[in-house]
C-alpha cells in the first residue's frame, strides 16, 4: 500500500504535516476529515512516484500533457502580458472548486481537475500557476495573491479566513454566492440602461441627419424666396447649429473628444470621483437605483466577510476598496475610524446621511444582539428586492421622458422651418 505525505489544518487553523498509508488520495482525505483535519495538500511518496513513472514511462500520460500545456501558457504569458480571469469565469471556477473540496478532494487535485477541464486559456494558466505555487509550499491565499488582477482583496481575505478556520469549501461557496448575487444586481442595472441608451443614440442620429442634410435645403429656399428678410430668432438659431454640424463637423467631434478626455482625467482624481458619484447618487430617476444597489453591495460584502471570520476593521477596509462608489467609500472610512476608536457602527453610519434610517436601525439591532452578519445579509436581501422595484420604476419613467425629449428636439426643428414658410405663404 503506498504512503502519502499530507499537509492539513486543524480547527484552530494550525498546520499539521504527516504521512498515511492508503490506497488513494481520496482515502487519505477521508481519513483526515474523520480526524477533524482539513486537507490542504496530499502527495504520494517518492517510491509511489517511481512505481507510477516506471509503469507509464513508455507513454506520456495526461499529467505530462497538462505540464506541456502549462509551459506553453507560461510562454504565452511572457509574450502577451499577465492574464486576467473574467468575473463570469471566476464565479464558475469558485463554485466548482467549492464542490470538489466539499466532495473530499485535496486542494491541489481539485485545481488540477479544473485546469484539465477548462477550455479558457486564461483560467487554465492561472490554475496551473496557482497549483504549482501550492505544490511549492505556498498557501492557497499566497498563490492567489500572485494574480491581483484576477483575485481582488475581498477574494483573498475570505480565502485566508477559510484557511484559518479550516472550512475552505464553505468560504468558497459563500464567495460564489456573493459573486452570483452581485452579478445579478449589476445585470439588472445594465439591462435597465440599455433602453435609454438605444433611444438616445437613435434620437441623436435622427437629429444629426435633419441638421446636416434637411435644414440646409430649407435655408436655400428661404434665401431665394425671402430675399434678405430677417428670419425668426428660432430659425436663425437652428440654421447656425446646422451650419456648424454641416461644415465644422470635425471641430465638433474634436470638442467632444476633449470634453471626454477632460472628464476621464477629472474622474481619476479623488475630488472628481467624489463629485461624479455624488451626482450619480442624487440624480433624479437614476439616483434611487444607484443608491439602493450601493447599499445592497455594502451590506452583502460586509456581511459575507464578517460571517467568514474576517476581523471587522479589516472587513471595513475591504468594503471601502470594493464599494464602487466614492461617496459610500468615504462614509465607510468614517465608520472605520469610529470603530477603531471603540464606537459602534450605527452612530457613524447615521452621521454620514448616506444610509436610510431603516438600515441604521437594523445595524444597531444587529450590534446589540450580536448578530450583525445575519442582519447585514437581511439588509442585502431586502435592498436587492428594492433594486428590482427601483429599476422597474426607472424604466417606466425613462420611456415617457425620452419620448418627450425626442419630440421637443424634433418639434423645435420642424417649427423653426415652418415659421418662415408661414410668412412666405402670407405674402403669396
Amino acid at each position: 500500500m503506498p504512503t502519502f505525505s499530507y499537509t492539513a489544518m486543524d480547527s484552530q487553523g494550525k498546520e499539521q504535516k504527516g504521512k498515511l498509508d492508503a490506497a488513494s488520495e481520496e482515502e487519505v482525505a477521508k481519513s483526515l476529515k474523520e480526524k477533524g483535519l482539513f486537507p490542504m495538500d496530499i502527495k504520494a511518496s517518492k517510491r509511489a512516484k517511481v512505481a507510477k513513472s516506471g509503469k507509464s514511462a513508455a507513454k506520456p500520460g495526461p499529467q505530462s500533457t497538462v505540464a506541456s500545456k502549462g509551459l506553453m501558457d507560461k510562454i504565452l504569458n511572457i509574450n502577451f502580458g499577465p492574464v486576467v480571469i473574467r468575473t463570469k469565469d471566476l464565479k464558475v471556477i469558485t463554485r466548482q472548486l467549492a464542490i470538489l473540496l466539499g466532495a473530499g478532494l485535496p486542494l491541489i487535485r481539485s485545481l488540477r481537475t479544473l485546469e484539465r477541464q477548462t477550455r479558457n486559456a486564461a483560467v487554465r494558466l492561472t490554475l496551473n500557476m496557482t497549483a504549482n505555487s501550492v505544490e511549492g509550499g505556498s498557501t492557497f491565499s499566497e498563490a492567489l495573491a500572485q494574480h491581483p488582477r484576477s483575485f481582488d482583496k475581498l477574494y483573498l481575505n475570505m480565502v485566508r479566513a477559510g484557511e484559518a478556520a479550516g472550512a475552505m469549501e464553505t468560504i468558497l461557496d459563500r464567495l460564489a454566492m456573493f459573486m452570483e448575487k452581485a452579478a445579478k444586481i449589476s445585470g439588472k442595472v445594465k439591462s435597465a440602461l440599455i433602453y435609454p441608451l438605444v433611444v438616445l443614440t437613435i434620437s441623436s442620429a435622427i437629429t444629426a441627419g435633419l441638421m446636416i442634410f434637411i435644414v440646409p435645403k430649407f435655408k436655400k429656399v428661404f434665401e431665394d424666396l425671402l430675399k434678405g428678410e430677417a428670419l425668426p430668432p428660432l430659425t436663425q438659431f437652428v440654421m447656425r447649429a446646422s451650419d456648424i454640424l454641416a461644415h465644422q463637423l470635425l471641430l465638433v467631434v474634436a470638442i467632444l473628444v476633449v470634453i471626454f478626455i477632460a472628464y476621464k482625467l477629472f474622474a481619476r482624481t479623488h475630488i472628481g470621483r467624489t463629485c461624479i458619484d455624488w451626482v450619480k447618487y442624487n440624480i433624479p430617476v437614476f439616483g434611487p437605483v444607484v443608491a439602493k444597489s450601493a447599499i445592497s453591495r455594502f451590506s452583502r460584502t460586509l456581511g459575507t466577510l464578517m460571517s467568514s471570520g474576517v476581523p471587522v476593521l479589516n472587513a471595513l477596509n475591504i468594503v471601502k476598496e470594493t464599494a464602487g462608489n466614492e461617496v459610500v467609500a468615504n462614509a465607510v472610512q468614517k465608520v472605520h475610524d469610529a470603530v477603531k476608536e471603540g464606537e459602534t457602527m450605527a452612530a457613524p453610519l447615521g452621521a454620514t446621511r448616506i444610509f436610510p434610517a431603516m438600515v441604521i436601525s437594523m445595524i444597531e439591532v444587529g450590534e446589540e444582539t450580536g448578530k450583525l452578519p445575519e442582519m447585514l445579509e437581511k439588509i442585502a436581501d431586502t435592498y436587492e428586492e428594492e433594486v428590482d422595484n427601483a429599476v422597474n420604476a426607472m424604466t417606466s419613467l425613462i420611456e415617457p421622458i425620452m419620448i418627450i425629449g425626442l419630440a421637443v428636439i424634433i418639434g423645435t426643428i420642424v417649427i423653426a422651418m415652418f415659421m418662415p414658410l408661414v410668412a412666405i405663404m402670407q405674402k403669396l
